[in-house]
């Protein structure tokens, strides 16, 4: 268990914060990997074309992690960047396809008509990623939260 260094405990709501935004990451990867596949087996894409996306997905994935640890450790701004940064344009960036989707005259009823496994696999993986990341915004402001972001001062 991670605890702050020299002070109190983090109370419920940050650890579960903290642990959501695991899960969001975890769901991030899990993502990754299935559109990798999907672009390297229907031939849209070579591993050496996926590189340079593999390679920002790895560094925003493990600063996510860093940042959230920091924050289960008392970092108001820790706290603040996962806010803003992930809270506002991280949720940018799961819901801007579908939405361009959408906009572009596509039903819901497309979608489920021509859904397969992986898609079914993806869809209740961005579910679990954008439910986590607003849930963990929730948690980070949280009367309890707050007051313990007050004293940890770190």
């Amino acid at each position: 268990m991670l605890t702050g260094a020299d002070g109190p405990s983090a109370p419920a709501p940050v650890r579960a914060a903290f642990a959501l935004w695991l899960t969001a990451v975890a769901a991030g990867v899990f993502e990754t990997v299935l559109a990798v596949i999907g672009a390297v087996a229907d031939g849209e894409a070579s591993l050496g074309g996926l590189a340079g996306g593999l390679a920002l997905r790895v560094a925003v994935y493990s600063a996510a992690v860093l940042v959230a640890v920091r924050m289960r450790r008392g970092g108001n701004g820790a706290r603040l960047t996962l806010a803003v940064v992930l809270g506002v344009f991280g949720t940018l960036s799961l819901v801007i396809e579908p939405a361009r989707w959408l906009a572009a005259g596509h039903s819901l009823g497309d979608a489920l008509r021509d859904l397969n496994a992986v898609d079914v696999l993806f869809g209740a993986s961005r579910v679990l990623h954008l439910a986590a990341v607003l849930t963990a915004v929730v948690l980070m402001f949280r009367p309890a939260a707050n007051a313990w972001f007050k004293t940890a001062r770190r």
